[in-house]
């Protein structure tokens, strides 16, 4: 790393998770950043592989903390969010492996105007085996949402063929890789919450963006910071991952839309958007029985995210057409 200077301050925070095949490369990645003034939070959620072991032989620069019980992905980042004390904080998954210049070129990006709050980089393909491949397809280079309300990965499985780019704002950033001012974690944090723990693990990025949207807060793209990045989480996979990461996954559709959808939009997609519902009820019925309890959590949930979704209207800044422009 380069000296640090009069640079701003970056805190990286990474949450393992029975990470041992992961942890070790991305750390020597960042390690090789050009970007001279980092600091290093962990937080293991009770892992029970050789992770634990790996971050015990790790000391400073790093801080590293290790949690009895796995409190879900949201909770672990904002426990490490409040250890740290950079302008902008890098939110990191361990199989995200970041090219020198990663930090360097978000941080420079975010001398545009203050209220761009998020940023992200050219996410690339990465095989389990951590081999980067001649010619990797794109992983993500943004969050989309779509008419139905599905969230995506702009250029997911397409090639790198100049495509994206471009420097351009999208609606927000994948949480794999995600660089944001503190300033707006500060402000559009909700009752101490920057991701919101009831999600526990799964859209919980989407949530961030749709809310920093609602109050004002950009996302800017920027295609020369690249990463490679292991996603084991798509939607055609979906009948192999865990059970309960489905049922998360069914869970927080509907958490996401309590709390930051508004009715003019609701009423301009009332269609795609009930039909893909009755779509995943009907799954649920008949196929994916094992995430039904999707709904009695959402029951139990009910007030309390319906008094957050008060609260993040309160603060809305933008206007029904500017937020539609989004859902196509």
């Amino acid at each position: 790393m380069t000296s640090a200077g009069s640079l701003p301050l970056v805190s990286i925070t990474i949450v393992t998770f029975n990470s041992s095949r992961f942890i070790g490369k991305c750390l020597e990645s960042i390690r090789a950043q050009s970007y001279g003034n980092l600091e290093i939070i962990l937080i293991d959620n009770a892992s029970t592989d050789a992770t634990v072991q790996f971050l015990r032989t790790l000391s400073e620069p790093y801080k590293v903390a290790f949690n009895s019980e796995n409190t879900g992905f949201a909770a672990a980042q904002n426990q490490a969010i409040a250890m740290a004390s950079g302008r902008f904080v890098l939110v990191l998954n361990p199989d995200v492996i970041l090219t020198p210049d990663f930090i360097a070129t978000l941080v420079a990006a975010a001398e545009d105007p203050p209220d761009i709050g998020t940023f992200c980089g050219k996410l690339l393909s990465l095989p389990p085996d951590l081999e980067i491949p001649s010619a990797p397809l794109i992983d993500s280079t943004g969050i989309l949402f779509t008419r139905q309300l599905r969230h995506l990965d702009r250029g997911s499985h397409q090639p790198d063929d100049g495509t994206y780019n471009q420097t351009e704002f999208v609606f927000g950033a994948t949480g794999a890789a995600a660089l944001y001012r503190r300033e707006m974690i500060d402000r559009i944090s909700i009752d101490g919450e920057f991701y919101d723990s009831d999600f526990f693990s799964y859209r919980e990025d989407a949530d961030v963006s749709w809310r920093a949207q609602l109050l004002g807060w950009k996302c800017l793209y920027v295609p020369n910071a690249v990463a490679y990045h292991v996603r084991s989480v798509l939607p055609e996979n979906r009948r192999s991952q865990p059970a309960h990461i489905n049922m998360h996954s069914v869970k927080n559709r509907w958490l996401l839309r309590i709390k930051n959808m508004t009715g003019d939009l609701y009423r301009r997609c009332w269609l795609p958007v009930t039909l893909r519902d009755a779509a995943v009820i009907a799954a649920c019925l008949t196929v994916e029985w094992s995430s039904l309890p999707a709904f009695a959590l959402l029951a139990r949930k009910w007030k309390s995210t319906f008094a957050k979704r008060r609260k993040i209207m309160a603060l809305r800044r933008v206007d029904d057409d500017y937020l539609a422009g989004w859902f196509t």
